[in-house]
């Protein structure tokens, strides 16, 4: 089935500004995350921009603590930010 929208008497500009308020309420949603939240490794690599053998490593040296439940192992997303320090100049 070949499912077609048509739109007319609307100019492009018209949709992007009747559109905005529901990639704005999405963007919210996402940023208004609880900080005792848990993350998955994937999550906390994407976050943090890192693979998962540097994530394992930093696991390991103690800089992350890890949380598991069966096979599954989960960050808290509050200790992944405070993990997160400024470098001394």
């Amino acid at each position: 089935m070949n499912a077609q929208i048509f739109l007319n008497g609307i100019t492009l500009e018209q949709l992007a500004e009747a559109l905005k308020p529901l990639f704005l309420i999405q963007t919210t949603n996402e940023l208004q995350q609880p900080e005792n939240d848990l993350m998955t490794r994937e999550a906390v690599c994407k976050l943090l921009s890192i693979t998962k053998v540097t994530l394992w490593k930093h696991t390991k040296m103690g800089k992350l603590k890890s949380y598991g439940i069966g096979n599954r192992v989960m960050y808290k997303r509050s200790e992944v930010l405070e993990a997160v320090k400024p470098l001394k100049d």
